[in-house]
């Protein structure tokens, strides 16, 4: 009941009436307004808020049936119920008045009691109805705050209530759905559907206090939306379910939303790309493409700049991308709805709708490549980025979209294996060359784990007494099935997959473990030396000094005898970095070479700056001495700037006398390569230097040099040691 007092209005052209039934009512509690007449009557209720009018059936000038026809029109039996007043106790007048919108009547003389009664009965069912509306308008506009759609689904009939939201939701007006349960259960998705009637199910027999599932529902548009059902079920006294009501909430932003750049994810984009395909099915001429796109040395922008930065440059890749591939002149030209999905990471999916051939796919990737040379300005840095993206067709994936996705991954891997800043489109080839690529990287896993790994060792030979002088330990890697992998393949994986720190800390610990063995062959009269070389995540990582350290601790070596080799490109990456690690490992005794010289972009200020010990002329200048003037010069002013900063000169990959030859008049310090032998495992290398201690004479290796298995390779002798 309502809280406050109810306003009456006693309708009567005679006074003692209207003051007899003021002064009962007051006494019950009633706010009493009066009017003596019709026209006094409809002037009080367009003015006054009432909740009741006792209106007199007979009275002068305009009767009672006339003033309530005047009320019906603006008001309703529940919003103002009138009940009429009459003396006259025949039918005809109640009939009429009764037909006319009265709610109820009464006979003079007024039994008040009664009166009172049936005024608080309407009173009652006005006040219920009104709290009822409100509450239904309460719910309906807490519906539409949430954005849900109402469902009520009437079990016996097997009819369901959907409300408008329910449907728009679905891309439907009002009188496009009708009140079956498979205008529902007909649009689920099919792998949802048996999971959404478990569901229902075990609520509706008890087993689950309510209903709650997210299952895909098809939109008008043809593609699926995210729906989350709630519902409570009502029961009968038996226990039978009766009706079931809920709600339907789409989640489909929630679920298929990138939550940093906000583009479609990995999700939406197979379900788009499914989609995509079903057409491809139904139209033979009809062709869609994925181009799959991978940030170049992603992490190293990361490492670099912080996870902050990394993540607002994802933000403006993915509108650039986003705006390139929606410019008006890639959409007119293909026709389509394209779509930029992140997959994860630094990676992207670009969907290409209706394209005519492979042409307007790679036009675009040549497109986006464009896009991102163009520097991205993050706070006052500016950054440039570089991508490799792999295109894959429709007509290449039947109707699984998975598969194409990987596809268009297989071929951005391709051209990530041949260079940066390009794109490839995928090749069946290409399938079978990765699946090799990736069992190769199980097994190289695995032994590493097993440290089946060694080193091989090539000789480094003094051009001034022809002695060996030391060692480039060289990992080798037999294979059992496969015998010996080339380093080319296992190296540059073991790069790209980080397992390069564990293979360089390996061959480290390795070539350590063989100087200590052959410093009991030898003994301490021959300064033999053994030269490691080191990746340039090895030298970036944190660790690096203090893993080395440790090591030679272990194997009790001179530190003197280790030396580490880093490519001049390496360096380059960090220079400070670079300079302050290098210092630290000279200033533990360790030696320092700096390999592949001549191959980077480092200038000559920058190799001042190196502390280093030795500079390694790159096998590239070296294959062309003797036939080519040009190298003989770079060489010979390499050899002269080595020298004037005080350190050695070692050339490797020398395969002939003439290239010995000349190296040594050159003034080149050190030499390796074929022409003096093939690198040798541990066995071998113990074998030699077993016997050139036992005969000193055994020492004398270039250019006359006996092979470790004792064939003669030339024709004259000199002494190395």
């Amino acid at each position: 009941m309502k809280d406050h007092v109810a306003s009456l209005l006693v309708v009567d052209d005679n006074e003692y009436n209207r003051d007899l039934l003021k002064r009962r009512l007051e006494h019950k509690g009633y706010q009493i307004q009066t009017a003596e007449s019709g026209i006094e009557a409809l002037d009080c209720i367009a003015k006054q808020r009432l909740d009741l009018v006792l209106l007199d059936v007979e009275m002068p000038g305009i009767t009672g049936l006339e003033v309530l026809t005047s009320i019906r029109k603006v008001r309703t039996r529940l919003q103002l119920p009138v009940i009429m007043v009459t003396a006259n106790t025949g039918s005809e007048n109640i009939i009429k008045a009764l037909n006319l919108g009265a709610n109820d009547y009464i006979t003079k003389p007024v039994d008040v009691p009664v009166a009172a009664a049936r005024i608080q009965t309407h009173l009652s069912l006005k006040w219920t109805e009104e709290a009822l509306r409100e509450s239904e308008e309460r719910y309906a506009l807490a519906a539409d705050g949430a954005n849900d759609g109402l469902w009520d689904w009437d079990i016996a009939t097997n009819e369901v209530y959907f409300s408008s939201r329910w449907k728009s939701m679905l891309g439907y007006e009002e009188n496009e759905i009708g009140r079956g349960i498979d205008e529902w259960f007909g649009r689920v998705h099919p792998e949802d559907i048996e999971p959404l009637r478990a569901k229902i199910s075990e609520h509706l027999t008890g087993d689950s206090p309510h209903f709650e599932k997210e299952h895909r529902v098809l939109h008008r548009d043809g593609t699926y939306r995210w729906m989350v059902s709630r519902g409570l079920a009502v029961h009968m006294d038996n226990g039978t379910p009766a009706r079931m009501a809920g709600s339907q909430r789409d989640t489909t932003a929630e679920k298929v939303s990138d939550p940093l750049t906000r583009l479609p994810n990995r999700m939406l984009c197979v379900d788009r790309l499914g989609y995509m395909l079903s057409r491809a099915r139904r139209q033979q001429d009809y062709i869609c493409a994925v181009l799959f796109l991978d940030i170049d040395r992603f992490n190293m922008i990361n490492n670099s700049f912080g996870h902050a930065a990394g993540d607002c440059l994802l933000i403006a890749l993915s509108k650039r991308l986003d705006a390139s591939v929606r410019s008006p002149d890639t959409v007119s030209r293909f026709g389509g709805v394209h779509t930029v999905a992140r997959m994860g990471g630094d990676q992207f999916c670009i969907l290409l709708d209706d394209i005519k051939n492979v042409i307007n796919a790679s036009r675009v990737a040549e497109r986006l490549l464009d896009q991102l040379a163009l520097p991205f300005n993050l706070g006052k840095q500016e950054i440039f980025v570089t991508a490799c993206i792999g295109i894959a067709l429709s007509k290449q994936a039947d109707d699984d979209p998975e598969l194409l996705v990987h596809n268009s991954e297989t071929a951005k891997n391709w051209a990530r294996m041949t260079g940066k800043a390009r794109f490839e489109v995928f090749d069946p080839a290409m399938r079978e060359h990765v699946v090799s690529r990736m069992q190769l990287e199980t097994e190289l896993r695995r032994a590493l784990e097993r440290r089946e790994l060694q080193n091989h060792y090539q000789m480094i030979v003094s051009t001034t007494n022809g002695r060996i002088v030391g060692f480039e330990a060289l990992a080798r890697w037999k294979h059992p099935i496969r015998g010996f992998v080339p380093p080319s393949e296992f190296i540059a994986l073991a790069e790209e997959t980080g397992m390069i720190l564990d293979l360089g800390q390996q061959g480290i610990e390795n070539a350590c473990l063989q100087l200590q063995s052959w410093q009991k062959v030898v003994g301490t009269a021959i300064a033999l030396t053994v030269s490691v070389n080191l990746s340039r995540r090895q030298l970036i990582r944190g660790e690096l000094i203090a893993r080395v350290q440790e090591v030679i601790e272990a194997t009790s070596i001179d530190p003197r005898a280790l030396k580490l080799e880093v490519t001049e490109s390496s360096i380059m990456q960090d220079v400070n970095l670079a300079r302050k690690l290098l210092a630290q490992l000279r200033a533990i005794g360790i030696k320092v070479a700096i390999d592949d010289f001549g191959t980077g972009y480092s200038s000559l200020s920058y190799l001042v700056q190196f502390p280093a010990d030795t500079l390694k002329v790159d096998q590239s200048f070296v294959s062309k001495l003797g036939s080519n003037e040009q190298e003989h010069v770079i060489i010979s002013t390499i050899i002269s700037l080595a020298h004037n900063l005080g350190l050695d000169v070692v050339a490797e990959g020398v395969e002939t006398a003439v290239q010995y030859d000349l190296l040594t008049k050159l003034g080149c310090d050190f030499v390796q390569g074929y022409y003096l032998d093939k690198p040798m495992d541990t066995a071998a290398t113990e074998d030699l230097l077993s016997r050139v201690t036992q005969d000193q004479e055994q020492w004398l290796v270039a250019p006359v040099f006996r092979s470790a298995s004792g064939e003669r390779l030339q024709s004259e002798e000199m002494t190395v040691g």
